[in-house]
Order: C-alpha cells, then sequence, then structure tokens
C-alpha cells in the first residue's frame, strides 16, 4: 500500500511563499511522475505541476514563473516551491505519485492566501 506524508501547507499573505513537500513510501525503483494537484472550494481538481523520474517539469500556466517542482529521487520525495502566492492559490495541494502506471494520491494539505 502506497503511502503519501505530504507537509509544507498553512495560511500566508498574498505575495508571500511555502513550500510543499511529500514523501513517498518503498523504492524509488518503480516511480515515474511525481507531481501536485488542487482543488479549491466548488471546483474540480487540476494540475499544477508534474515532474518526471528523469527531472523534466511541466506546470499549469496559471502558476509558471511563481511555482517550482522539484525531486529527491533518494528520498522518494517530492517539493513545490510556491512564490508570489495569490489569493487564487488557495486550495487543498494533493500529491500524486505514479508506480507501476498507477497514481497513488495523498490526503492533502491546505493552502490559504490572504489578501
Amino acid at each position: 500500500q502506497e503511502q503519501l506524508v505530504e507537509s509544507g501547507g498553512g495560511l500566508v499573505q498574498a505575495g508571500g511563499s511555502l513550500r510543499l513537500s511529500c514523501a513517498a513510501s518503498g523504492s524509488s525503483f518503480s516511480i515515474n511522475a511525481m507531481g501536485w494537484y488542487r482543488q479549491a472550494p466548488g471546483k474540480q481538481r487540476e494540475l499544477v505541476a508534474l515532474i518526471t523520474s528523469g527531472g523534466s517539469p511541466n506546470y499549469a500556466d496559471s502558476v509558471k514563473d511563481r511555482f517550482t517542482i522539484s525531486r529527491d529521487n533518494a528520498k522518494n520525495t517530492v517539493y513545490l516551491q510556491m512564490n508570489s502566492l495569490k489569493p487564487e492559490d488557495t486550495a487543498v495541494y494533493y500529491c500524486v505519485v505514479n508506480r507501476y502506471g498507477i497514481n497513488y494520491w495523498g490526503k492533502g494539505t491546505l493552502v490559504t492566501v490572504s489578501s
């Protein structure tokens, strides 16, 4: 059973920064892409950023140039550095890890950006 432990959410003022972390259990051998989605109240879950096993990132247009995704394969951990946060970034952020073609999801961490 895959276990994902997320951390780093919280309350921040607009223009501030937060760093999310997500650690996956087990071996790193079979992990493919890792990434983050988010779901704001009353909205569908949407992609924020993904990073391949080779380290190539992909971002939603709404977060380009503000967010940076990275991963540490030795620690099975993916990070999301979020800068210049806006109130519209307020959401529950979910970590996702693809292992053997199956997506595993974290429980989510709340990010609240006040104006």
